[in-house]
């Protein structure tokens, strides 16, 4: 829907070349598949396969670990393809933009091998699993513990709200391994799921958007995994490991939401358009120009935002409060749009064959995970 924007700043013709991939992958693959994968809470299995072995998984791990050998502009290219597609079930973003590189970042060379290669070809699907029943932001007050006995950790504890839940076969798991400690006791253990005793998955969460990318919940009942699995061989860097991620996971929401920003903007100007009351266009009545010209405004500030976070991060150079101003600036906008725009469709934008239902519905999330709004305020207030 959404006519082609000049080319990002921090964009070339390998990444344009990428996104014409990704962006004909998702339309012939995955948006005719949209309706039937929200019907069931989660996509098929093979889609993994399918876009693995197009090279669309771990475009921005290094190629000698399968990857693409890409940058994260890949990783961004691909999520506004998603949006742009209508098409955000498979949990890209998860997987390869924040997963994966957990691995690359802190794994050993031996877990890199071991583990890199079978989630760029999909046959291995990666999720994290942080949120607790009763611990949201408050990741330092986890109760999951895993407790060494032997040359093993056996893990005891929940979590909930996990996406790719219902596939995932490697769960980056954060667990106590000093439960006396707060931030200084947690640490990141992989746990392969595949037959894993003690291992078991609960519901997949029903919820009011995004509702074919699977949200469940996990348990721990005394599961054992080798102390091989702990995430950089060394105990107690679980919580560093999390935060030094966390800027790049806050910018693949950014970069969401500026691109269904844009689409619930080109949505609307068709409907408005093509759409007659009393006689005229409803995009000729004076309110229909002055909101949607506001829109178009906001679209163009956060649009430019955040293509200068990017340039950034591919640079070295995005810091944590910048990172966070985008994520909880460009959430809030993609609701608000999305709620201003819905009202231009009457009726009809509270039908949910009508995409600007699912724009509205989807975009509520944004402003939760990946740490609530809330909590992005409260660390930019730090560095004033």
């Amino acid at each position: 829907m959404t006519a082609t924007r000049p080319r990002p700043a921090w964009s070339d013709d390998d990444v344009e070349a990428f996104r014409e991939l990704a962006r004909t992958f998702l339309e012939k693959e995955c948006a005719p598949n949209e309706d039937r994968w929200g019907e069931q809470q989660h996509v098929d299995r093979e889609i993994w396969n399918k876009a693995g072995k197009l090279g669309l998984l771990c475009p921005s791990i290094p190629a000698e670990y399968g990857g693409g050998g890409g940058t994260f502009a890949l990783e961004a290219a691909l999520a506004e393809e998603q949006t742009r597609a209508l098409s955000p079930s498979l949990g890209t973003a998860v997987h390869s933009t924040i997963v994966a590189h957990y691995i690359n970042s802190y794994g050993t060379e031996e877990q890199k091998r071991r583990w890199l290669p079978g989630m760029a070809s999909g046959e291995i699907v990666g999720a994290v699993a942080m949120t607790e029943p009763g611990t949201g932001s408050d990741l330092q007050s986890v109760k999951t513990k895993a407790i060494k006995a032997g040359g093993e950790y056996v893990i005891d504890g929940s979590k909930t709200f996990i996406s790719n839940g219902l596939h995932a076969n490697l769960v980056i798991t954060v667990a106590k391994t000093d439960p006396e400690n707060a931030a200084k006791g947690i640490s990141l253990i992989v746990v392969e799921t595949d037959g894993l005793d003690g291992f078991s998955r609960g519901r997949v969460l029903k919820k009011i958007g995004q509702h074919g990318q699977d949200t469940a919940e996990l348990f721990y009942d005394g599961v054992r995994v080798p102390t091989d699995n702990l995430i950089g061989g060394e105990e107690g860097q679980g919580f560093i490991q999390l935060m030094q991620q966390l800027p790049q996971e806050r910018l693949i929401l950014a970069v969401a939401a500026v691109a269904a920003i844009e689409e619930t903007l080109a949505q609307t100007l068709a409907y408005t358009k093509d759409r007659q009351a009393f006689g005229k266009p409803v995009f000729n009545f004076q309110n229909t120009k002055f909101k949607l010209a506001e829109v178009a405004t906001t679209a163009r500030i956060a649009r430019v935002f955040v293509d200068d976070c990017i340039s950034k991060h591919l640079a070295g150079g995005l810091d944590v409060q910048t990172a966070s101003m985008a994520k909880w600036w460009t959430t809030q906008m993609q609701c608000d749009v999305a709620d201003e725009c819905l009202q231009f469709f009457g009726g009809y934008g509270y039908m949910a064959e009508y995409p600007i239902s699912r724009l509205y519905t989807d975009a509520r999330i944004q402003k939760i995970y990946g740490g609530t709004n809330e909590i992005m305020k409260e660390i930019i207030s730090r560095f004033l």
